[in-house]
């Protein structure tokens, strides 16, 4: 009779999962029943901002666009390392044995972003005064 228990266990959880599922049905088939449905030319046109629209929306951008948002990323992940550690930096003795190891690691890690920063910078990727075309 063990496995009968184990089961009851699980029941408020699969209701749960239920009324969640239910819920959202409830309230896309009451939009669908309540929503007026009119499609008029001006629903139907593409709105950006209150610009109006110019032009194919597959417009070639510069590379540029593209490298700057994988940098942002790049940077912002390394930020996110570097915070757990700059919390516990006091405790890193207790969890090393020194906090000297815990500066020179980050020490280490520091300079691999610097070092990529100076690549990056080199390379022009941060220089849009300018119009180099696509890198």
């Amino acid at each position: 009779m063990q496995g009968a228990n184990y089961f009851w266990n699980y029941v408020p959880l699969l209701l749960q999962i239920l009324a969640a599922a239910g819920l959202g049905a409830g309230m896309i088939t009451a939009s669908w029943f309540l929503g007026r449905h009119r499609n008029t030319k001006a629903k139907l046109d593409a709105y950006e901002c209150g610009v109006p629209v110019e032009g194919d929306a597959r417009g070639r951008f510069s590379v540029r666009f593209y490298m700057v948002a994988m940098l942002f990323i790049l940077f912002d992940v390394e930020a996110v390392f570097m915070l757990p550690w700059a919390v516990i930096y006091r405790e890193l003795p207790k969890i090393s044995g020194s906090r000297l190891f815990g500066f020179w690691e980050m020490l280490v890690y520091l300079g691999f972003v610097l070092v990529g920063f100076f690549y990056i910078w080199k390379k022009g990727i941060l220089d849009w005064s300018a119009d180099k075309g696509d890198l």
